[in-house]
């Protein structure tokens, strides 16, 4: 499954909700240096879908705050669980 979001580093809370055009967005705690909030965007994705942080890949833009993030696993299941259903 692949899909944009757009990150918000340095926020007060990591957090996965919210639009920002056709991406989703996730804000994070973790600083835009050396990595930090890509990998903090990976654990929150993570923790949001129900799967492992090594599932998720940011497939484009490691360096910009628009992402296209690449999940591997059961996509249905993952869906339910961002949908609370």
């Amino acid at each position: 499954m692949r899909f944009g979001i757009r990150v918000k580093p340095g926020a007060r809370r990591t957090a996965v909700g919210g639009r920002h055009g056709d991406a989703l967005v996730v804000a994070v705690q973790a600083p835009a240096v050396e990595g930090k909030a890509n990998e903090a965007v990976r654990r929150a994705v993570a923790d949001a879908f129900g799967v492992r942080a090594r599932d998720v890949v940011i497939a484009v833009g490691e360096r910009g705050r628009d992402k296209v993030i690449e999940i591997s696993g059961d996509h249905a299941e993952a869906l339910e669980r961002l949908l609370g259903k």
